[in-house]
């Protein structure tokens, strides 16, 4: 029998009460399908703090390199935010992890149940089926790595500067990610840039271009980030792959994120070359309802599919792991971020319980 070793970083807030409903439905799939897990846990962020002084720890460093893929819940939270900039938990933590691990694809998937257009704030009619949409954001390059970036002492105040810079082998890698994810989609693949005023954007421009032509049963469409974030709040279905440099794919993503309705149901994938790869809900840490019973665990059940898919190749069982939560929704379980009125709440462990039902 394979056996996956798996690092498990559950983080802070709801990250431990949805890891907890995850791990078991894991466990379920992999004797269904042939396979078992070794799963090493470690703590990160603001736990980490608390117990080991800083927010990634070095063996959980080592713990991480030790596994084939990692699992991470969520980090952060007021506790944290009175600490210096670069020691708050989601600085301190996630940015190295992207670093070390070479973590430059961010792959997440924006999907809107047609069960769950009522969540969304957009009017039903323009998304009567709801909508699926990949973003693929490239992750480790950009405004927030690049350098100079520091902030300095002037005769007037302090100047901040921080520093967007590209090469053309960066661009390249996260274009053939795009292009063959959208390839197993609708084939239509948008670059969203600002070609007219970044000159980062007019090399991401002639970069994709050229690279086009590999992909020539994919439709290539140019959007200026401006524009596409109205289209997102307007008509989410007319993408497909939205292909974005790390800055613009941050706002993108969480911009797409609450269109479909619940940051709770949205997973995502980081991934490095080779089959290694990061795996976390696309929300945060949620302290309002941290403790409670009540988050929902969706959103890590689904990257976990992910980790299944992309780090271990097992899409058979990432596949039905997709097909019970969606027969859950399809069957009206809510959690309170997703509940309307004449379906069946239910809380973090239930919902984990009836998904675990319908594997």
């Amino acid at each position: 029998m394979k056996n996956y070793s798996v690092a498990v970083l559950s983080g802070d807030g709801i990250g431990p009460e949805v890891m907890e409903v995850t791990l078991p439905i894991l466990e379920t799939v992999g004797k269904k399908f042939g396979f078992s897990f070794t799963f090493s846990h470690a703590p990160v962020g603001g736990i980490a703090i608390d117990t080991k002084g800083k927010a990634l720890p070095d063996e959980t460093v080592e713990i991480c390199r030790g596994s084939q893929a990692i699992l991470f819940g969520s980090v952060g939270g007021p506790k944290w935010e009175s600490l210096p900039p670069n020691e708050q938990p989601e600085r301190a933590a996630l940015l190295p992890i992207r670093k070390i691990f070479g973590l430059y694809a961010n792959l997440r998937p924006a999907i809107c149940y047609a069960q769950l257009i009522h969540a969304s704030p957009i009017k039903n009619e323009f998304i009567p089926q709801g909508f699926d949409v990949l973003v693929v954001r490239e992750l480790t390059g950009g405004i927030y790595f690049g350098k100079p970036k520091e902030t300095v002492q002037t005769e007037t105040g302090e100047r901040a500067v921080d520093t967007m810079v590209y090469t053309t082998e960066e661009i390249t890698r996260i274009t053939h990610i795009a292009f063959k994810a959208a390839q197993k989609r609708r084939k239509l693949l948008h670059l969203i840039d600002k070609a007219n005023v970044l000159e980062t954007s007019i090399l991401w421009r002639k970069t994709v271009k050229a690279i086009a032509a590999q992909y020539p049963d994919v439709t290539l469409q140019f959007m200026y980030v401006d524009n596409a974030a109205m289209q997102v709040a307007k008509s989410p279905t007319q993408f497909d792959v939205m292909l974005c440099e790390n800055m613009f794919g941050d706002i993108i993503s969480d911009e797409i994120a609450a269109v479909t309705g619940s940051l709770g149901m949205l997973p995502s994938s980081s991934l490095a070359e080779g089959s290694f790869g990061l795996y976390e809900p696309s929300g945060g840490t949620a302290p309002d309802i941290a403790g409670k019973g009540i988050a929902n665990p969706i959103a890590q059940i689904l990257s976990a599919a992910l980790m299944l898919r992309y780090s271990f190749q097992e899409e058979t069982a990432a596949l039905a792991i997709e097909g019970a939560v969606k027969k859950t929704i399809e069957q009206g379980y809510r959690t309170g971020d997703i509940y309307t009125e004449g379906m069946k709440k239910v809380g973090t462990k239930e919902i984990g319980q009836i998904i675990l039902q319908n594997l």
